[in-house]
């Protein structure tokens, strides 16, 4: 089935990021980066309604010589969003980079609001960025990822609640949670790492308290504490997945890994997104590139400082450009992609068979892809200076792929039973 889509140009207004902060509300990223192009940096919010009309509702100019905001999850339930967006760069050599920041919509819903901010990324780190952004399901964690160094931190206040990771190899690419681990998806492997409990229920024992501010409740104040750097746990890594074999990839192929995220219901699922090149022929300037979705069915089972081995159920090839971004469907029935040959794609989480593809939905690679709260709308964006907006078809939902597939085998083998009675 042929699914509606409509773009909308946004003159010189390149799109890095986005991500959904309400049903109908989303906030974009984008801009011109650090480099002196004369195009602002900026972060809008959009309505963005279920007939794929868009309207923007307000914006925030980042200030002169700030980086593109290039990365950005949301907390819908509080109507606020973190963002990397890297300081200027007379900030980043006296080691002042506020590289993540937190923001909320007002009330009037007319402008943006900065919240905390902190530095995550190593000194010294000019080329650096906030790269990957990721908010707990329960909305109380925060992972925040540079090209090798992962930061965990408390969502909204940005306290640190473990000691900050280096990978010793490979760069960092995604990061996903589950509601006891996390997992870090460089290019090389995955790493699993159990999440440390919160202060009060480490080893049942209390916890030196620091106060951060008050709160009111029921008429009394509520002290809010945190840990204090010496207190701060290590992330512990239970499991090393290195990259598998992936079947129908070219021989001699070199695999990396470009995504990966848990089925927000089932945990137990994971895909992970794999790009591959083949060795390049004689005569051709480049090596040819292909994306694979892979399913893995992960046993989190028993300790929470644990994690049984992971195994992979299955793979789809989605496409022969790299795949550039990937997203799954809050309901988990779709995953989504976005490729540097411009291809958007969705694919069945079930099964993997192709449900969408749309060549050429961009003139750039494309940049981002989010799936709404509602799972009824796919936005993609590009930095030709536009936004993509797809209806998902309700069929997609009520008709599932493997249904038709066996439906047509079927009638298949009632022909050629019948011609074989001739």
């Amino acid at each position: 089935m042929r699914a509606q889509h409509s773009t909308h140009p946004l003159p010189a207004f390149p799109v890095y990021s986005c991500a959904f902060v309400a049903s109908d509300q989303m906030v974009v990223g984008g801009g011109g980066g650090a480099a002196k192009s004369g195009i602002k940096n900026k972060l809008r919010l959009f309505n963005v309604s279920q007939d794929r009309q868009l309207k923007m509702l307000c914006e925030h100019e980042l200030e002169r010589g700030e980086d593109a905001p290039m990365s950005i999850a949301a907390h819908p339930e509080s109507r606020s969003f973190v963002c990397g967006i890297n300081s200027s760069e007379e900030r980043l050599k006296r080691d002042e980079n506020e590289n993540c920041r937190v923001f909320s919509i007002s009330d009037s819903g007319n402008a943006l609001i900065k919240g905390a901010t902190r530095g995550t990324l190593p000194s010294g780190a000019l080329e650096d960025y906030q790269r990957v952004t990721v908010i707990s399901p329960d909305g109380k964690l925060l992972a925040v990822a540079g090209e090798r160094d992962l930061s965990l931190l408390a969502f909204p206040s940005l306290l640190p609640v473990a000691q900050s990771v280096q990978v010793p190899k490979g760069e960092i690419y995604d990061v996903t949670f589950s509601p006891t681990h996390l997992v870090l998806a460089t290019n090389l492997n995955l790493l699993v790492y159990a999440l440390p409990k919160p202060p009060s229920e480490d080893n049942g024992e209390k916890t030196p308290k620091k106060k951060k501010g008050k709160q009111r409740s029921k008429g009394k104040e509520k002290e809010v504490h945190s840990r204090t750097p010496s207190q701060t746990p290590e992330l512990r890594l239970v499991d090393t997945v290195d990259i598998p074999s992936v079947p129908g990839a070219p021989a001699q192929s070199v695999v990396t890994f470009r995504a990966a995220r848990f089925h927000p219901s089932d945990f137990s699922t994971l895909f992970t997104a794999v790009n591959t090149a083949a060795p390049r022929a004689k005569k051709s300037k480049m090596a040819k590139m292909q994306a694979y979705i892979l399913k893995w069915r992960v046993d989190l089972s028993g300790e929470q400082n644990s994690a049984r081995p992971m195994s992979l159920e299955g793979s789809r090839k989605a496409g022969e450009g790299g795949l550039t971004c990937f997203d799954v469907s809050p309901n988990g029935k779709f995953l989504a992609f976005g490729s540097s040959d411009y291809t958007l794609g969705m694919l069945d989480s079930t099964t993997l068979s192709p449900l969408l593809s749309i060549l050429k939905a961009h003139e750039f690679p494309i940049t981002t892809v989010r799936f709404s709260p509602t799972s009824t709308l796919l936005v993609s964006g590009g930095v030709d200076n536009s936004i993509r907006i797809v209806t998902v078809p309700e069929s997609f939902a009520g008709q599932p792929w493997t249904m038709i597939i066996l439906f047509i085998l079927a009638l298949l083998v009632i022909l050629v039973a019948f011609l074989l009675q001739k």
